[in-house]
């Protein structure tokens, strides 16, 4: 949208996002453990790092959450071990900074659930690009990643949740960072944009109409899963 239009919806936006906070439920974490190891064969090691969709909300258990479901799938073939660091509310920078300070080990395969919050918070999109590239840096340099896999900004206008335009307008926000996510892929060839395969409706949801229900979570875990299986 052009920026003009989006001013002039500003004193509807602002009342529509706190309808949004007021109505929406806040849904908690999924709970079970956060680290682990599954399967046989080749060792691989698995690094989930992200805000509250990486951290399992919308779901029960962490077994339907993406990182369970992942850890399903890649302990099929392979010794997974995988450490899950995400919270909710988490941005870029707040990952960023727990990544440098903390004694995180060495992974072969990070996957990174980030970009909502940046997103809905008014991060410029320069910030937020130069954040990025900082953190996937980092990880290769101080955990020794291969494969970095970034997910995808969900379609944010098809989100139950959200109001029109308050929809329309933080669709166009996180369709520029998409765009600007599928940028840094082409100029960094460990790293993956990843989008799971499924229509995003009311009935494959949360019940806030915001973060994925089991089948989102199936679906993005198959599609990292699919990732992970081109190394080596």
């Amino acid at each position: 949208m052009k920026r003009a239009a989006v001013l002039a919806l500003l004193p509807v936006l602002a009342a529509q996002g706190l309808w949004v906070r007021a109505r929406v439920p806040r849904l908690p974490e999924a709970d079970g453990p956060r680290r682990g190891r599954l399967g046989s064969g080749a060792p691989l090691r698995v690094l989930i790092l992200g805000d509250s969709s990486a951290a399992g909300v919308g779901v029960a258990m962490q077994d339907d959450a993406l990182s369970g479901q992942l850890a399903a799938r890649l302990g099929s073939t392979r010794e997974v071990t995988w450490d899950l660091r995400a919270r909710s509310g988490a941005t870029t920078a707040q990952v960023l900074e727990e990544v440098q300070s903390a004694d995180l080990g060495r992974f072969d395969v990070a996957v990174v659930g980030l970009g909502v919050n940046d997103c809905k918070n008014g991060v410029p999109l320069a910030r937020w690009v130069a954040q990025s590239c900082t953190l996937y840096d980092l990880l290769r340099t101080k955990c020794g990643v291969r494969l970095i896999c970034a997910s995808a900004l969900p379609p944010m206008g098809d989100l139950p949740a959200l109001p029109r335009p308050l929809s329309t307008v933080m669709a166009a926000r996180a369709a520029v960072f998409d765009a600007a996510l599928i940028g840094m892929v082409e100029q960094m060839p460990d790293l993956r944009r990843v989008r799971p395969d499924i229509a995003i409706t009311a009935q494959v949801m949360a019940a806030d109409g915001f973060h994925p229900g089991p089948l989102v979570y199936a679906a993005w875990a198959e599609a990292v899963a699919a990732e992970v299986g081109t190394l080596l």
